[in-house]
Order: C-alpha cells, then sequence, then structure tokens
C-alpha cells in the first residue's frame, strides 16, 4: 500500500520557534526606521556654529574634497544625534566638545556603509589626563597593580569610551603627528564590530580576511621585534603590545602619516586603503621630508 508523504500546509506555515517571525520582522521594520531617521538627519542643513567649530578646530577637514565635506558633516549630524556626552572631573561639555570628536571620529566612516560604532552609547570626556586603575603583567607569573595616567580608553562591552580633552584639541590641531587619541579609540570600536576585540575589523568576505591575517601577522611580528631590538620605527611601538593596538596604531599612521606608511609599509597601507575606501594621501599635510 502506497503511504502519503503529503506534507499539511499547516505544517508548512509553522513557524520553527513561536515569535520568531514576528520577531524577525520587528527587526526589520526598526532597521528600516533607523537607515529612514539617519538619511533626514544627513541631508539636513549643517548648523552655521557648528561648521564654524569643524572649520576652526578640526585642521583636516578643508584639505578634504567637496564631496568629503559634505559626506563627513552629514555623519557628524548622525553621530551627534545618537551618541551622549558626558563630562568628567567637572569637565563642561560644550559643542566644541562635541563637534571636535564627532568630526574625527566619523573621518574612519567615509565612502563606507556604516553602524555609526553600534557598541558605542557613551563618550566620557575629561579635561586633561586622566588617572586610572591598571594591572600589568610585569613577569611570567607577576603582576603589578597600580595607577597610570590615560588619554584614552573603551572596551568592547564597556559601551563607552573616554577622552582627555587636551589631547582631543592636540590631534585635531595636527594632523600629521601620527597621535590622534580619537582615532586611536574609535578603531577600537571598529575592531569590535565583528563581535571580537582581536585587531581585525568587520570584513567582508573570507578572501579579505585570509588577506588581512597575513599582511597584519607579519606586520605586528616586525614591529614586535623592532621593539625588542630598539630599532626605530614609524608605527608607534605601543602597537607591539598585541594585535589590538597594533590595528589601532596603524589606523593612526593611515591618517596622519599617509605617504611614510605607504612607502615603509606598502602592504599594511594597502590592506588600511582597502578597508577604510579612501586614500588619505589625497589630503595629508605630512611634511614630504618626513618620509
Amino acid at each position: 500500500m502506497a503511504v502519503s508523504c503529503a506534507i499539511p500546509k499547516t505544517a508548512i506555515w509553522k513557524p520553527l520557534f513561536p515569535g520568531s517571525r514576528a520577531a524577525l520582522e520587528s527587526a526589520v521594520i526598526l532597521s528600516l526606521l533607523k537607515q529612514r531617521r539617519r538619511r533626514r538627519l544627513r541631508a539636513r542643513p549643517f548648523p552655521k556654529e557648528w561648521l564654524k567649530l569643524v572649520q576652526h578646530h578640526v585642521v583636516f577637514f578643508c584639505r578634504l574634497s567637496g564631496g568629503d565635506r559634505v559626506e563627513l558633516l552629514g555623519h557628524i549630524q548622525v553621530f551627534l544625534a545618537e551618541k551622549r556626552f558626558e563630562g568628567c572631573g567637572g569637565f563642561a561639555i560644550t559643542d566644541e566638545v562635541r563637534v571636535t570628536i564627532a568630526a574625527q571620529a566619523c573621518l574612519l566612516l567615509l565612502h563606507r556603509e556604516t553602524d555609526y560604532f553600534p557598541g558605542l552609547l557613551t563618550i566620557l570626556v575629561y579635561p586633561l589626563t586622566y588617572m586610572a586603575e591598571e594591572k600589568r603583567q610585569i613577569g611570567e607569573h607577576v603582576w603589578e597593580e597600580g595607577t597610570v595616567g590615560r588619554l584614552g580608553e573603551t572596551g568592547r562591552r564597556m559601551g563607552s569610551l573616554v577622552l582627555a580633552w587636551g589631547a582631543v584639541k592636540h590631534g585635531a590641531a595636527d594632523p600629521s603627528d601620527a597621535k590622534n587619541v580619537v582615532l586611536h579609540e574609535f578603531a577600537h570600536q571598529l575592531d569590535y564590530e565583528n563581535h571580537a576585540g582581536d585587531g581585525v575589523p568587520a570584513l567582508e568576505t573570507s578572501e579579505e580576511q585570509l588577506a588581512w591575517s597575513e599582511v597584519m601577522r607579519w606586520e605586528f611580528a616586525s614591529l614586535r621585534a623592532a621593539d625588542e631590538s630598539g630599532i626605530p620605527t614609524l608605527l608607534d611601538t605601543y602597537g607591539a603590545t598585541d594585535p589590538v593596538e597594533f590595528f589601532a596604531v596603524s589606523v593612526e599612521a593611515f591618517f596622519e602619516r599617509p605617504r611614510a606608511l605607504r612607502a615603509y609599509h606598502p602592504n599594511l597601507y594597502a590592506q588600511l586603503q582597502k578597508y577604510f575606501r579612501q586614500d588619505p594621501v589625497e589630503y595629508s599635510a605630512e611634511p614630504a621630508d618626513w618620509y
């Protein structure tokens, strides 16, 4: 006797997990609403007072192409609408503080589909170097605890990012000294977008991930060897700490010393250029005799 294998229509449409379809539809709707709101924010006229602050305090802005300036201002609008700022140590948050930080952070977003540092909710700002408790390994099984001065920090599960305003201003005013605390700390936020703190940002394909890993592994090892032997390097040797700091230090050099990085570390430069989809050489203030 033939056995029927027909599946009842009701079974075909029954969700595997109750409520999963509704949850998915809700998530899609929320995503569409978020994208629509962000488009409206980017399309708004940029406040004139904010523009004056960007032009006065963020040196690289006027070196960007006209299209990049427009895109950056749009990103700033979204960033400032979505992130909360809090002053620490008696520091008062002003538009100058918010706009100067946002402009530097949003440089990392040009030309890319972005979710605006999704793991970041709050930016805490101290007036100058602040003190923090730190535990450091000084031997195989020996750790040292103490208080250290810091200019910035963030973490994958913090939901916040800390900056010293003095360092922020210096970074905005000197875009070619390879030191920029905003670029450094927000590079960490990009690192976290693949839900890990491993020195690898969210890359689209396995081929990109493989190419990235090969280049970064070699460059990181080279920096560690140079640090151990005392050889001068273009990259800050703080990047020899681990792959996470290596990525952040490389981002600083990519945007602040692009000609030198391209000349001395062409493979590293190529990987960063592909990821960020821009070439900072085009708007760099880096003196030609520095490389």
